[in-house]
């Protein structure tokens, strides 16, 4: 059974994992406490080289887009997928549940709280707390997946080399030590950084549909109810994982896509259609006009803690996450442009992304400006996971409306574990060429063996350990960063050579 597999990488990322999840488990009050102050000390030392970071990524994909080089097909023949199935799995793997998560309260933190001094709850404060989430989900969010993409799709599509692992997608500066210890180190990273960055996600989905089901069957909430929950969800991709890339994956990305966006006409219909239409368009209009100072404030004067909570937190994020969705959208990606792949992410994404946060966001911060429902006031009593289906709850159609929505949030988080068990499985496996899937059951071991981190964070507590397991786990992936940018210049110039 483990003849395909990269005993290394495997035991190596497992042992990381239970050395990890154990102590959480055992000491929970202590592993809080600890969690929290190295979570401070992290974004006090380290969260400036976040934002540089994203700058300098961002610039970097935009001009690879635009330059000669957007032109390198990443292999030869036609599409492997349709653009409608390959923009769903892209978004669908790169969103998960945080997208319902954070476009319904998110606004619901930065109200009370803005950025740049505001007076809490002014207009202005209004209106960047309708925008920020926009930003946070934007163009340089889904930049940092198109590093690894490209990296990773070059040396698998154009240069042939039969492995997804993030190593090889450094080889061109590592050289032979991308198949010795550095190059195995870079992949448990990756796995590990896999691993805490989507656990992050399901620790605050599951809590979201535990508070879904508690709302309509009245079940008493509890761990055990979340244990249940997380179950239920392996228990359905486990299927779809199961059943591979284009049979699975696909059709479950195809058919959350669908939903999702028919729910989404639905609530900008029957909800305050003007108010949102105004609030989206007020929002993209700021978002353009302070783009710039949003991506580089510091906060050097003052110390709200507002650009450590959020946006550090929000590139620590996408920095862990990027190197999974890298080998998932290289792997999809078979046939496309450079170029095609760059804009595919940064368009379908961001802009997938600005429809869930304008039509959701703006509904609820209208019902919070009516009196409707406070969802500032449930936060406060650390109840963000029950304000969620009391939003939805408010729509026409009620208790309906909440299991629909409860519904779509199980396949969000299928597709998601689909995609980040069939990442984890590739990566550890010892070779697979472009027509392979990993084994079925690798692809079915992490897939419930994503179960046990969420489940540790939610049974800790606090969503500062959730971004603890986020900021930690980026932290390393930085280098890795580096090293995947300078080797698509070098693969790209020795294109130039061949040329």
């Amino acid at each position: 059974m483990l003849e395909r597999t990269d005993k290394t990488i495997f035991y190596g990322s497992l042992a990381v994992l239970l050395l990890l999840v154990a102590p959480m488990l055992v000491y929970s009050q202590e592993s809080y406490e600890f969690l929290l102050q190295l979570k401070m000390a992290i974004e006090n030392t380290f969260g400036s080289i976040y934002q540089y970071l994203t700058v300098i990524v961002m610039i970097f994909i935009l001009w690879l887009a635009i330059s000669r080089y957007g032109d390198i097909r990443l292999g030869d023949g036609p599409y492997h997928f349709n653009t409608f199935s390959w923009a769903s799995m892209l978004f669908c793997a790169g969103v998960a549940t945080g997208i319902l998560y954070w476009g319904l309260v998110e606004w619901a933190y930065y109200i009370d709280m803005p950025p740049f001094g505001l007076e809490p709850r002014s207009t202005l404060a209004i209106e960047y707390a309708a925008t920020y989430g926009l930003f946070h989900w934007g163009i340089a969010g889904w930049a940092f997946y198109c590093i690894p993409a490209i990296a990773m799709g070059y040396v698998y599509h154009v240069k042939k080399v039969p492995f997804l692992r993030i190593s090889k997608a450094c080889e061109a500066v590592l050289g032979r030590h991308a198949d010795g210890v550095p190059g195995k180190v870079i992949d448990i990273l990756f796995m590990v950084g896999l691993l805490f960055s989507s656990g992050t996600s399901m620790g605050l989905g599951t809590p979201m549909i535990s508070a879904s089901i508690q709302s309509l069957f009245g079940v008493t909430e509890s761990f055990s109810l979340h244990v249940i929950v997380i179950l239920f969800c392996a228990a359905i991709f486990s299927v779809s994982v199961y059943l591979g890339l284009n049979k699975g994956i696909r059709r479950l990305s195809n058919f959350n896509t669908v939903f999702a966006f028919a729910f989404l006409a639905f609530v900008f219909l029957a909800g305050p259609t003007v108010f949102i239409l105004k609030m989206s368009l007020n929002s993209i209009g700021l978002m353009t006009q302070e783009f710039v100072r949003m991506l580089t404030w510091t906060e050097p004067l003052t110390d709200t803690r507002f650009v450590e909570d959020w946006s550090i937190f929000y590139w620590s994020w996408w920095i862990a996450v990027g190197p999974f969705n890298g080998i998932f959208i290289s792997k999809i990606s078979g046939g496309r442009s450079i170029r095609q792949v760059i804009s595919g992410a940064l368009i379908f994404g961001s802009v997938g992304c600005a429809v869930f946060y304008c039509v959701l966001g703006n509904y609820a911060l209208d019902l919070e400006l009516s009196g409707a429902y406070l969802t500032t006031e449930a936060i406060s009593l650390g109840k963000a996971a029950h304000a969620i289906p009391n939003i939805i709850n408010n729509l026409p159609g009620g208790q309906v409306t909440v299991f629909l929505f409860c519904l779509m949030s199980v396949t969000f988080m299928a597709t998601t574990f689909d995609s980040t068990s069939y990442a984890l499985a590739s990566c550890a496996t010892d070779r697979l060429e472009a027509q392979d899937d990993p084994p079925s059951w690798q692809r079915l071991f992490w897939a419930f063996a994503l179960v046990v981190l969420p489940l540790s964070l939610i049974y800790v507590g606090g969503l500062d350990t959730i971004k603890f397991a986020v900021l930690s786990s980026a932290l390393p992936l930085i280098i890795v960063y580096i090293l995947m940018g300078l080797s698509i210049l070098l693969n790209l110039r020795n294109e130039d050579q061949v040329l």
